[in-house]
C-alpha cells in the first residue's frame, strides 16, 4: 500500500484537482482508493458530490473527537473512498493547541484500519499547518503538485525544510517522491525554463542523502484545460464529467506512471535511468536566481 500526501503550500496550483483526479484514475485502472480530505475548504469533498451544508461525520471529528476513520469513510464511486472534510476543520487549530501528540492523532487512528487499500491520497491544506503534519506524519511519501511558473517556487524551500524535519523527527519513512507539473502551457518559454529549473536542482540533490534525493518528476504533464476546471461544480471528477478530455487523458497518464512505479520501484528510482531522463538547461541569470530560490540560499 502507498500512502500519499499531495501538498503545496501555495494555493491554486493544482493540488486539490491532482488529488480527487488521480484517486480517480487509479480506482479507474482497478485499484482500491482511499482519499482523505484534510482541508477546511472541503474542496475535494465538494468536488465528489459532499456539500458543506449537510450534516455529516468528517475528519474534524475523526482529529478532534472520538470518531474513528472507519466511521467517515464514504464510497463514491467504484473502488474510490473519501473522507470527507469540513468547515469545522478550520476550528480544529485551535482545539489541538494543547493536545498532547497533536501531530500524530491521524496517523494513531490509522492503526485500527485494515490494510485493505492499494494507495491512500492525503489531500493537504494550502498552509504547513497542524492538519498538514497529521498527514506528514502518516504518509510513506509526498507528491508535490508545482505550477511551472516562477513565483511557484517562491516558500518550496521553506517546504522541503519541513518535510526534512518531520522525517528526522517523527516519521523517519517520509520522504518526497515526486514532483507533478500541473496547469502547464506547453508552448511558453517560461513553463519550460521554470521546468528545467526545478530538473537541474532535483539531479543536483541526487546524493544530498536528503529525504528529496529520490525524487524525480513525472513524465506526464498536466495541461491546462477547463474540463477540469468546471467538473467540480458538478460534484465528478474528470473521468465522470468528461471522459474524453485532455484533463482526463492527462491523468490518466499519470496513474499508468504512478502504477509503474509501484510495480517497480528499484527500477523508477534508479539514479542512472532518472539523471538520464534529466537535460541539465544552460546557466543563465534568470536561472541562477531560481535555483537561489529553491535552494533559499
Amino acid at each position: 500500500m502507498r500512502s500519499i500526501a499531495i501538498i503545496n503550500q501555495k494555493g491554486g496550483v493544482g493540488k486539490t484537482t491532482t488529488a480527487v483526479n488521480l484517486a480517480a484514475a487509479l480506482a479507474e485502472a482497478g485499484n482500491r482508493v482511499w482519499l482523505i480530505d484534510l482541508d477546511p475548504q472541503a474542496h475535494a469533498s465538494l468536488h465528489l458530490g459532499f456539500g458543506m451544508e449537510e450534516d455529516y461525520l468528517s475528519m474534524y471529528d475523526v482529529l478532534t473527537d472520538d470518531a474513528s476513520l472507519n466511521e467517515v469513510r464514504h464510497r463514491v464511486e467504484d473502488n474510490l473512498w473519501i473522507s470527507p472534510a469540513h468547515i469545522d476543520l478550520a476550528a480544529a487549530e485551535m482545539e489541538l493547541a494543547g493536545a498532547v501528540g497533536r501531530e500524530i492523532i491521524l496517523r494513531d487512528k490509522m492503526q485500527d484500519v485494515s490494510d485493505e487499500f492499494d494507495y491512500i491520497i492525503f489531500d493537504c491544506p494550502p498552509s504547513l499547518s497542524v492538519l498538514t503534519l497529521n498527514a506528514l506524519t502518516t504518509a510513506n511519501e509526498i507528491f508535490l503538485p508545482l505550477q511551472p511558473h516562477f513565483l511557484a517556487l517562491h516558500g518550496l524551500s521553506k517546504l522541503l525544510k519541513t518535510i526534512d524535519l518531520v522525517a528526522r523527527r517523527l516519521n523517519p519513512a517520509l520522504k518526497l517522491s515526486n514532483v507533478v507539473y500541473c496547469l502547464y502551457d506547453r508552448g511558453t518559454r517560461l513553463a519550460n525554463e521554470v521546468i528545467n529549473d526545478v530538473e537541474f536542482f532535483l539531479t543536483d540533490q541526487r546524493n544530498a542523502g536528503s529525504v528529496w534525493s529520490d525524487a524525480v518528476s513525472f513524465d506526464t504533464r498536466i495541461r491546462r484545460n477547463i474540463r477540469l476546471a468546471e467538473a467540480p461544480s458538478y460534484g465528478q471528477s474528470i473521468f465522470q464529467y468528461a471522459s474524453d478530455s485532455n484533463g482526463a487523458q492527462d491523468y490518466r497518464s499519470l496513474a499508468m506512471e504512478v502504477m509503474q512505479q509501484t510495480n517497480d520501484v528499484a527500477t523508477a528510482f534508479n539514479n542512472d535511468s532518472v539523471e538520464a531522463r534529466f537535460e541539465v538547461p544552460n546557466t543563465s541569470t534568470r536561472h541562477s536566481i531560481a535555483m537561489e530560490v529553491i535552494s533559499g540560499e
